[in-house]
């Protein structure tokens, strides 16, 4: 689980950049990123964790992806680690706790995810304003 305490999530996402899109209908199977492909699983964040990783992630970018898959299924098939983030990469991000990764052989694909949504900003608007706005399909 993320931290002691923490409620079991209904839902993780994944955030994809405006620089690629995913394919529509989707696929049988996501193409990966880089990281995810250096990395040798896909990287996911919970809803509380999701304004942190477009922040520091994400910054430039005036449109995401985020793509909603069910946590149980996945959890049911023992393809999800929690795992600490690299604090080098963003520093530490103190209250998020521990990340989710799917270690799946690195697919990603239609029957994993529930849902996508296009998250774009405003101009002078941050990610953290959009995830609020959003709230209501970023299910915890």
């Amino acid at each position: 689980m993320a931290t002691p305490g923490d409620a079991k999530p209904t839902y993780i996402y994944k955030l994809i950049p405006s620089s690629s899109p995913p394919p529509e209908p989707l696929p049988a199977v996501l193409p990966v990123s880089e990281l995810d492909q250096s990395s040798g699983f896909i990287h996911l964040s919970t809803a509380k964790q999701v304004p942190n990783t477009l922040k520091f992630f994400f910054a430039g970018e005036p449109r995401v992806y985020v793509l909603r898959l069910a946590y149980d299924p996945l959890e049911e098939k023992k393809l999800i680690r929690w795992e600490d983030p690299k604090a080098e990469v963003c520093g530490p991000r103190g209250g998020e706790g521990m990340f989710p990764h799917l270690y799946n052989g690195l697919e990603l694909g239609k029957d994993e995810v529930d849902s996508v949504a296009t998250w774009e900003r405003r101009e002078g608007e941050g990610w953290e304003e959009i995830a609020e706005r959003e709230k209501d399909w970023l299910i915890y």
